[in-house]
């Protein structure tokens, strides 16, 4: 009798600890466990792979505390509450292809009326935010409005002011390291990343589906040096990248942005800054291998502040469907000619042959579709087109959490993808 009651006792263990599993209930590995039905307040520790959290409230990692987030991790946002992510501390969020970190939102809540987001807040890094990272991340549906009552307002954090609509990322460290790689980010209101300060790659990443009335994809101020490499742009608001030295900060900013792709930028805010990629304020660029198709400007620049004289820029390629669009490239005052660029006069010159992109889609689209494929095809003008006599920023990596996380190496086929064999 007690063999078999220690046996049924056992088996009793055995489907609870499986029904957990199942269950992905929230663990921290090093702190005391948490509530899983709503997280809020300050976190710190593990959150384990695969995890479901539903978070009700604004969470904050501590000053000197740490959050890692594992593999496949999904964050559930409430639309009611629509928290902020304060990060004090560090952060890394680190996904693996198949099973990215998802900062999201019910699934009954991505609809088209949310299709731009302000369904949460988005995360907000403080100046004594030592690192961060996300790696294989998705960040959706956020860039609410703050208000007096918001924690990043009482705390003095991004603008610092009520009515602001919130970037998916922003990150102010001037000493600090920020690296986002391999990540999505979609439905949000403005822009999506809003950065003042730090050592920063950006690459292998995808920016869509963002801003109404506003909003870039990078948005980089003073303090920055930064890496920014092989993403992918579709259709954001205004630009792709903002690249500016304002705010005063030190560093000067110094961005490299090379081997990028930018489709259809700049069309739903038709003003003199909506476009593709905008210099100003000194900013001290490096750009090449860039392929704009569909871009409402080239490489634009603001002529009562103009970017460092020390600038590069050579070996873009622009591509216009249709005549307007390839007058908006040519240079002039405001648009930037580049050395070796590949870029014609006439509607249809340089096809980038992408595998499966309809370049006659509507400008103003916002739409993406992730069956679209911006390989090139054998006989693109993109390929051999490209330059690697250049140096980045960080070749030898941004060093975080043991790993170097090197920028990549620059390819001489224009734009952020490879050619199709």
């Amino acid at each position: 009798m007690k063999l078999i009651q220690t046996l049924c006792y056992t088996a009793l263990i055995i489907a609870l600890v499986s029904s957990c599993k199942k269950a992905n209930l929230y663990v921290d590995l090093t702190e005391k466990p948490v509530d899983t039905s709503g997280i809020h307040g300050e976190v710190s520790g593990v959150w384990p792979k695969f995890s479901t959290l539903r978070v009700t409230g604004d969470i904050i990692i501590p000053e000197g505390k740490t959050l890692i987030i594992e593999e496949g991790v999904t964050i559930i946002m409430d639309t009611l509450a629509k928290p902020e992510v304060i990060v004090k501390g560090n952060l890394y969020a680190m996904g693996k292809t198949g099973s990215p970190v998802s900062f999201t939102i019910h699934e009954k809540a991505r609809t088209e009326a949310n299709k731009f987001g302000k369904q949460w807040g988005g995360i907000l890094a403080a100046p004594s935010c030592g690192e961060l990272l996300l790696d294989n991340a998705i960040l959706e549906y956020g860039g609410a409005t703050t208000t007096e009552s918001s924690t990043s307002v009482k705390m003095g954090l991004y603008k610092a002011s009520s009515g602001e609509n919130l970037p998916a990322l922003w990150y102010s460290n001037t000493k600090g390291k920020l690296v986002v790689n391999n990540s999505i980010f979609r439905n949000f209101n403005e822009d999506c990343t809003y950065i003042e300060g730090g050592k920063i790659i950006f690459s292998n990443n995808q920016f869509y589906t963002t801003g109404i009335t506003g909003g870039e994809g990078i948005n980089i101020k003073s303090g920055c040096i930064a890496d920014i490499a092989f993403n992918l742009f579709y259709a954001t608001n205004t630009n792709a990248l903002k690249l500016s030295n304002a705010g005063e900060r030190t560093p000067q900013a110094h961005v490299i942005a090379y081997n990028n792709t930018i489709l259809n930028t700049g069309w739903r805010r038709p003003t003199v800054k909506g476009g593709s990629i905008w210099v100003e304020a000194a900013v001290f660029v490096e750009l090449h291998n860039n392929l704009f198709a569909n871009t409402r400007f080239g490489i634009k620049r603001d002529t009562k502040k103009v970017e460092d004289a020390r600038s590069v820029i050579s070996n873009n390629m622009y591509y216009g469907f249709d005549q307007a669009t390839v007058d908006q490239f040519q240079p002039s005052k405001e648009i930037i000619a580049g050395k070796n660029d590949v870029i014609g006069t006439k509607a249809g010159q340089n096809d980038p042959k992408f595998v499966n992109y309809p370049l006659n889609t509507a400008m103003n689209n916002a739409t993406f579709n992730t069956g679209w494929n911006f390989q090139v095809q054998a006989g693109s003008p993109a390929i051999g087109a490209g330059t690697t006599a250049f140096t980045r920023n960080f070749p030898n990596g941004v060093g975080m959490e043991k790993y170097p996380y090197p920028s990549p190496d620059p390819s001489t086929t224009i734009g952020a993808f490879s050619a199709k064999n």
